[in-house]
């Protein structure tokens, strides 16, 4: 690892603008703030192609959201939860993931993984909160104890990206402070 800990990205919406995708901003300029490098794939930026194993070509935003990842030293995921569970579009990114399994750090070993749900109910965040560290596990990342549930429904971040609920950008710094205090642990250990 560098001295500036790279922290990866990923999640928000098809819209711009998301709340997923302004919390995870928000959870990436606190990142920032505390000295890492950021790499961001939110909506337009992620993956547009589903997935398949078998398919030898990506596409470029696949290939640099893949190579960014196996770069990581910390993960934060944003999304929304779609029926009580992570968005597709989300869930497709992650599963790009799979192209790092000959890696020697295979999928996300040895990372820090922050997480962020944003919904407009808390079953429908407890449930995605669940489904997402779940999926975190089987990749081998380590999820974070701290994960961040987003009433979106609230509307907590403003039009112009600042925070319109004071509670919802602590969530989001916490993710990130305990994504970035993992990381740099490991790197002194």
């Amino acid at each position: 690892m560098n001295s500036r800990p790279l922290i990866v990205g990923l999640g928000g919406t098809a819209r711009e603008g998301s709340t997923a995708e302004r919390a995870l901003r928000a959870a990436l300029a606190r990142a920032e703030y505390l000295g890492c490098d950021t790499a961001l794939f939110a909506g337009g930026t992620l993956p547009a192609e589903i997935y398949d194993p078998g398919s030898p070509g990506r596409s470029s935003q696949a290939r640099s959201m893949v190579d960014a990842l196996r770069q990581a030293d910390g993960v934060i995921i944003a999304t929304p939860a779609y029926h009580a569970s992570v968005s597709g579009l989300v869930k497709n990114a992650i599963d790009f993931i799979e192209d790092l399994r000959s890696d020697q750090r295979v999928y996300l070993q040895d990372r820090a993984v922050g997480t962020i749900v944003c919904a407009d109910g808390p079953q429908a965040m407890g449930a995605t909160i669940a489904a997402l560290r779940a999926i975190v596990h089987s990749l081998r990342g380590w999820p974070t104890p701290y994960s961040a549930a987003i009433n979106s429904r609230e509307r907590p971040f403003g039009q112009d990206g600042q925070p319109a609920d004071p509670a919802a950008m602590q969530a989001c710094e916490m993710v990130a402070d305990e994504v970035v205090r993992f990381v740099r642990r490991g790197a002194s250990a």
